[in-house]
């Protein structure tokens, strides 16, 4: 069960040398032949096993959207240790999902990474807050204790913006604690915690955004820099058909989605995923929460939004300043 949506990240070193070694004798992806039907073969990475936050993907898969546009899509799950970002960085899997903050911190680090489209445009991660806990706002979290990932930028950037003290205890990827504490705080995606949180026999959390605080991320769409520079065309397809997917995911019969992501994850029941989906759709997590929100604005990203954000973290000290730049680390020019 999900607490912790964004995962521990190993260090660079380690992690990519572990990687390059599982990939020892393996074909790169996306560098095979064309499939016998002609088609392009490529690998998307998710971020964490299949949910409906996912559901954009299966659906264009399983109403043929990729294959229409010329691809073979395989999506493999995520989950804890995933190693999204170096995955895509050895060139073990193509196009992946990942938060663009800690992607940016990555990228910092020297990963050749790309971020190419938006998935959510608002991280649905937050803190899930007991219903009968005193606190609603930000400001009620000075002094009280969060069960949260402790290098959350989150963390910093709430403590820093209302001049907060609190302490962060490591997740341990339950809801136990929420369910016996009435102060309990802990870190959680608004599409999936307070699903279970009331299944199990609690009360409808209250959720504080991190958009709400003004700490805007996005769930994006990774690349390489290699993959992107040797398959352009294909990049465009992928993103073109898999923003119809999410567009005919939310607005149409999630039915195709729904049956391949209980297929790819037993633990998706019918109920669960139309509560997700629900969720993704009153909360507008990927068509965008702004004026100018809608489907036009599917899989979109923008360079003002990224420079507000390495604004933020270099705030923070999480960024060395001008260690990155916006066109360093992200391009709208693969987006239909």
């Amino acid at each position: 069960m999900k607490i912790a949506p964004r995962r521990l990240i190993p260090s660079l070193a380690a992690g990519l040398a572990i990687l390059v070694l599982a990939g020892c004798g393996r074909q790169p992806a996306g560098s095979a032949a064309p499939a016998s039907s002609g088609r392009f073969k490529l690998t998307l990475q998710l971020d964490w096993i299949a949910e409906p936050e996912h559901g954009g993907f299966y659906q264009a898969q399983a109403r043929g959207f990729y294959q229409e546009a010329g691809l073979d899509v395989t999506i493999i799950p995520g989950g804890p240790g995933a190693a999204v970002k170096e995955k895509i960085a050895t060139g073990q899997a193509d196009v992946a999902q990942a938060d663009s903050t800690s992607t940016l911190t990555q990228q910092a680090e020297g990963l050749p990474l790309l971020q190419v489209g938006a998935v959510f445009q608002e991280d649905p991660s937050g803190l899930l807050v007991n219903a009968d806990s005193a606190v609603r706002r930000f400001e009620d979290l000075q002094g009280k204790t969060i069960i949260a990932r402790v290098e959350w930028p989150f963390l910093k950037f709430l403590q820093q913006k209302y001049s907060l003290k609190f302490n962060v205890v490591p997740p341990n990827f339950s809801i136990a604690s929420f369910l016996t504490g009435q102060e309990t705080i802990q870190q959680g995606y608004s599409i999936a915690e307070p699903y279970h949180i009331v299944k199990a026999g609690g009360k409808e959390p209250r959720f504080l955004s991190t958009w709400d605080a003004g700490f805007r991320a996005y769930a994006v769409l990774i690349t390489s820099r290699k993959f992107a520079r040797d398959h352009p065309a294909e990049l465009r397809a992928f993103l073109a058909a898999s923003a119809r997917g999410w567009r005919d995911y939310l607005e149409g019969d999630p039915a195709p989605a729904h049956a391949a992501l209980k297929a790819a994850n037993k633990d998706n029941t019918d109920d669960f995923m139309a509560a997700s989906r629900r969720l993704i759709i009153e909360n507008r997590l990927v068509t965008g929460r702004d004026a100018d929100g809608g489907p036009g604005q599917i899989g979109r990203i923008s360079r003002e939004r990224f420079q507000t954000q390495i604004g933020q973290l270099e705030a923070l000290e999480i960024l060395p300043k001008g260690k990155i730049k916006v066109d360093d680390v992200m391009t709208t020019d693969f987006l239909p």
